[in-house]
């Protein structure tokens, strides 16, 4: 189905822009220029002409590139780099050996020369290519309308302001390139030029541009609002640790058309997409005219839970211990001591939402989720994605191959943005309003629809859920009250290495608190270790590396 079509960006036919090539040997591909078909160079100013080359730079949020079905190793939802790297998720599928780059991304063994530390690095680098050019040919337009003109320049800036913010917090040492570059032996840059805090100055000044030119409001959804370029800035602010900053951004977020839906569910439902929640997503599709359903949800098709609804792909399967921080006491409270949740055990209801279990009803499917379903069950559990699966009796979902659905990917969502701000008031010393902040997340799940059994006469589960009630006035504890909502809230979403790492608890939380007991229940995890000083970042792609010219550095210890 082709959804809300007429009104979003993807209307437009990409007749107009290149697609990045394979790596090769010897060049850095990412950066080449890109060819425009067959328009002659005298009508490319034309405004038509540059609207289609702007388009061509939002196609690329969805990290497909190439027209092949392995978008899965450049996902836009970074399932296999926030997630499978963290303790929320294994990689699931047909064993080890399935996907087996990113089981050595589960055990921290990842290495220069893999497909998906190469391939996302081309893709958010395609992205950015895309970006300059389209710069160049809008500044160069003389009959695009001012106003207008200055809106493009807005949405520009925030598209590189985020694909250059997703390649500063995966890799970290990265090269900056902006419009003025033009010829082609001059894209060769060093990932060292500047710091790490002049690359996240670039980037926020970007937003900053964005946010100063984009309208409060778009009429075509899936372009950013001068609000959205605000809330990207407040997470800039918040992974360098600038709370003040981060905390006076929020202000104005907080007071603008964004909320919090009713009800959790509803959030992730494909005919609630660009919800009052959603402040910026990828816009995706499918049955839309592109003969391979490649505008759909192409990085995360491997996520298919199996069963009788679904093909058994089976990845980005939920760990033992991410169902078990779900677990709440007989006051609603989080239980933390990474006991295996039993069938009596109090739950978040936001659990059953977010993980297929055993006997609870999966979607609306009339069925409830077996274990049988779980590929691979002795190997990886057997849990299963849930969160971000289409119902496969949906219109949403592409019943075929790729087996897609149009599910946004929601990039930045309202309940983000107010874990950024309890976050932000902790470290300014402000218990109390983090506390009253985490609570409204709290009660927007304690007041959402529960899940049910199939005859719809019970709750599937002992859901319960309650408010701190009792002040906060121990700022290590508020800290980790705030970490563990924002674990809960955004769970299965592709936060959560990241956050783990610019907490400075990954090496904690992932070798201590998760891998020892992990290892117990999934023996592949044996060798896992996440080494501090190295695995913060991945490594910069060795091809990358080999054909430069100017001075590279690799990420420490690969």
């Amino acid at each position: 189905m082709k959804k809300n079509m007429s009104t979003t960006i993807y209307k437009v036919i990409l007749v107009m822009v290149s697609v990045a090539g394979v790596w090769s040997s010897c060049s850095n591909d990412f950066l080449d220029e890109t060819t425009y078909g067959e328009v002659s160079p005298d009508k490319m100013t034309d405004p038509k002409n540059v609207e289609r080359v702007i388009i061509g730079a939002y196609k690329m949020l969805n990290g497909q590139m190439d027209n092949a079905s392995n978008a899965m190793n450049s996902p836009a939802s970074n399932w296999s780099f926030g997630d499978v790297t963290s303790d929320d998720a294994y990689k699931g599928g047909g064993g080890t050996g399935d996907q087996g780059q990113i089981h050595r991304m589960e055990l921290y063994q990842t290495d220069p020369t893999m497909i998906d530390v190469e391939r996302k690095w081309t893709a958010l680098y395609e992205g950015i290519k895309r970006v300059n050019d389209a710069l160049r040919l809008l500044n160069a337009s003389t009959g695009f309308d001012p106003e207008l003109k200055k809106q493009r320049q807005g949405e520009l800036f925030f598209l590189r302001g985020h694909y250059y913010f997703e390649l500063k917090k995966i890799y970290n040492k990265i090269p900056y390139i902006d419009e003025t570059i033009i010829k082609v032996e001059d894209y060769n840059r060093s990932n060292v030029e500047f710091s790490s805090e002049e690359l996240w100055q670039k980037i926020a000044i970007d937003f900053k541009n964005a946010a100063n030119v984009l309208p409060l409001n778009q009429a075509q959804v899936g372009r950013p609002t001068s609000t959205a370029a605000k809330a990207y800035l407040m997470k800039v602010m918040v992974y360098q640790k600038k709370w003040q900053e981060a905390y006076t951004i929020s202000e104005e977020i907080v007071n603008s058309k964004y909320k919090l839906l009713t009800n959790f569910e509803d959030v992730f439902l494909p005919e609630n997409d660009n919800n009052a929640e959603i402040i910026f997503a990828v816009q995706h599709s499918i049955n839309d005219g592109d003969p391979n359903n490649y505008n759909g949800s192409i990085g995360d098709r491997l996520s298919a839970p199996g069963g009788p609804f679904y093909p058994q792909y089976g990845f980005h399967r939920p760990s033992q211990n991410l169902v078990n921080a779900f677990k709440t006491d007989a006051n609603g409270l989080p239980v933390t001591d990474n006991i295996d949740v039993t069938v009596q055990d109090f739950v978040d209801p936001r659990l059953d939402y977010t993980v297929g279990r055993p006997g609870i009803t999966y979607k609306d499917l009339g069925v409830v989720y077996e274990a049988s379903w779980a590929r691979d069950l002795a190997t990886y559990g057997p849990y299963a994605p849930k969160k971000r699966i289409v119902s496969a009796k949906s219109s949403y979902y592409g019943s075929t191959w790729p087996y897609v659905s149009a599910l946004n990917y929601y990039i930045i969502r309202y309940a983000e943005v107010l874990l950024w701000r309890a976050e932000a008031a902790v470290e300014l010393g402000n218990l109390e309003e983090a506390r009253r902040i985490v609570n409204v997340i709290r009660e927007r799940a304690k007041n959402s629809k529960y899940v049910m059994t199939l005859d719809k006469k019970s709750y599937a589960a002992n859901y319960k859920i309650e408010l701190y009630d009792m002040p906060w006035d121990n700022i290590q504890k508020a800290r980790e009250a705030v970490y563990l909502e924002s674990r809960l809230e955004l769970a299965m979403e592709g936060e959560r290495f990241f956050n783990l790492v610019r907490w400075g608890v990954a090496d904690e939380v992932i070798n201590t608190e998760y891998l020892i007991a992990e290892r117990k229940k999934r023996s592949f995890l044996t060798n896992a270790h996440f080494t501090k000083g190295k695995n913060e970042y991945f490594p910069i792609p060795q091809r990358y590396v080999d054909g430069a010219t100017s001075k590279v550095e690799q990420n420490p210890n690969y």
